[in-house]
């Protein structure tokens, strides 16, 4: 997808800017009350778990099938280890992008998904259990309740969906837990939500222990935001709901981030991984340390602040920092109609400039009406495009000042095409030929140059942690991707496997002869998967 595409742009900017003004009212959190409260019992018979986490998909095909394609397969043959696929399967959040829609569901998530696992009549059928992000909730929850908790018979391919809320508590074997929360913007956890967790852990024991679900990593938020509530809510649910149990945390998992990170502690982990298939971003720019709750909260009883080492990353950083210069290629490349909305925009301003020069030069010239319309437009832009929702609040200015250079250097573009217009023979041409002149001619090099120029302001922005995921984001890199495969031993070791493929599948081969279950279509180019690194034991 090209997510610098002016509809695209556009959609998401109304649909996040609705979000947040209307949030509250399109929070569908408080109805589930009268939906079914099921804790969910996952223990099976023989003692152990395998189970698989995924997140953030339903963005371009290929990306989002090559991980379900290999999440569906029986097992998983990894450096000579043999993984068996999941019998649950945990998606984290964001099932689709840009926004939620009955049809965007269809065909980006329940479409592929659909078609790696097919349904079957042969049993067992693996369980789904969903977590809603920030784009499932850009409709107030609308299509991800009709999908994912619409009967308790439910199914996505031959994946059975049992789940009624927008949350859910699990009962894993060997005295492990899982727990997920709906945050709804990083804002708070309902009422209701919290009755039917404090039910669930009345059967929660001081001996258990505790994987919790976050649609986002706030953890990581707080520290790189400087937003120190970010990760309240999340805290308060541990403090609350989880710790008068005596059972410990002993991992957090989200996704939102579109990367691999690990964040490692005395008492628990704390791992992004959201490589479903969105768009890549870097990992460049995270942070070697964090303090988790940050001891600058202003929550009166948080719980005691502990550090946390990043001891892994996928890419990694050297990987992340090349991807990031790839953005003068593949911007162009991925976003030819945000080229064209900035020739568009670069060509009115040239000719309203070229206008005021060729009519004597004057300062009162230079300000009629269209030439400071369209560098009112381009300097709003850039100072708007820099400060995107949830852009950190510390050091604020520099997101300014990065916007009115970056629209100073756009404006200085149209000063020069503007001067170079005045040095060709057509410009005394009576109208309209100088129109269709400029838009034949100037408009597609100056829309590539317009770019470009956003191209290098997004790489050196970057560099001042200013608008990374639009750097990354513009380019949609489908590769390097991620989901974690884990493993609950009968010996009560939780073993986590962060899988890694370096190279997506972008061919592939219809099946309409294969096994029942067997996946609709099948990889015409090898697709290979890998460990990011050794395997994570935690007791």
């Amino acid at each position: 997808m090209g997510w610098l595409a002016p509809l695209v742009l556009l959609n998401t900017g109304l649909r996040a800017l609705l979000a947040i003004l209307f949030g509250a009212y399109l929070d569908k959190r408080e109805l589930q009350n009268a939906l079914d409260d099921d804790v969910f019992d996952e223990r099976g018979t023989d003692g152990e778990l395998w189970l698989d986490y995924v997140a953030d998909l339903g963005d371009g095909f290929h990306a989002t099938y090559s991980v379900a394609w290999l999440l569906a397969q029986h097992e998983l043959e990894v450096e000579g280890r043999r993984l068996p696929r999941g019998r649950v399967l945990l998606m984290g959040g964001d099932q689709v992008y840009p926004v939620a829609s009955g049809d965007a569901y269809e065909n980006r998530t329940k479409g592929p998904y659909r078609a790696a696992l097919p349904e079957t009549s042969r049993a067992p059928h693996p369980t789904l259990f969903v977590l809603p992000g920030n784009h499932d909730w850009y409709d107030g929850l609308t299509a991800f309740l009709r999908l994912f908790a619409r009967r308790k018979d439910g199914h996505i391919g031959g994946w059975r969906t049992p789940q009624r809320r927008s949350y859910f508590a699990v009962r894993l074997p060997s005295n492990w837990w899982l727990f997920a929360i709906d945050e709804q913007f990083d804002a708070y956890i309902d009422d209701p939500q919290l009755r039917y967790f404090e039910k669930a852990a009345h059967d929660v024991g001081p001996d258990d222990r505790i994987i919790v679900m976050t649609p986002s990593p706030t953890w990581v938020k707080a520290e790189a935001d400087h937003r120190p509530e970010a990760y309240d809510a999340v805290d308060y649910f541990i403090r609350t709901i989880l710790a008068p149990t005596g059972a410990q945390v002993r991992l957090l998992v989200s996704g939102d981030l579109h990367h691999y990170a690990r964040f490692s502690g005395a008492d628990r982990d704390l791992v992004t991984c959201g490589g479903g298939g969105a768009y890549l971003l870097g990992t460049h720019t995270l942070p070697d340390r964090l303090t988790v709750p940050p001891e600058d909260t202003l929550t009166r009883h948080a719980s005691r602040s502990r550090p946390y080492d990043l001891v892994s990353r996928f890419p990694d950083a050297a990987t992340s920092r090349r991807f990031g210069r790839g953005v003068f290629l593949r911007v162009p490349m991925r976003n030819p109609g945000f080229a064209v909305m900035l020739g568009i925009i670069h060509t009115l301003t040239m000719l309203a400039l070229a206008g005021a020069i060729s009519q004597g030069g004057s300062i009162q010239r230079l300000f009629s009406i269209p030439l400071v319309l369209m560098v009112t437009l381009i300097m709003a832009g850039t100072v708007l495009f820099a400060q995107p929702p949830g852009a950190s609040r510390d050091g604020h200015s520099r997101h300014w000042i990065l916007g009115l250079l970056h629209g100073i250097a756009q404006v200085a573009l149209a000063a020069g095409g503007a001067w170079v217009w005045q040095q060709l023979p057509f410009r005394d041409w009576s109208w309209p030929a100088p129109l269709v002149v400029s838009a034949v001619l100037y408009l597609p090099v100056v829309g590539l140059l317009a770019v470009e120029l956003c191209a290098l302001y997004l790489l050196a922005a970057s560099h001042f942690k200013v608008n990374v995921n639009e750097l990354y984001a513009g380019q949609s890199i489908e590769d390097a991707k991620s989901f974690l495969r884990m493993h609950i031993g009968a010996d009560g070791v939780l073993t986590i496997y962060p899988l890694g493929i370096d190279t997506i599948c972008r061919r592939w081969a219809a099946d309409p002869e294969g096994a029942e279950g067997t996946p609709w279509l099948k990889p015409e180019e090898p697709l290979r998967v890998r460990l990011i690194e050794p395997p994570i034991a935690k007791k």
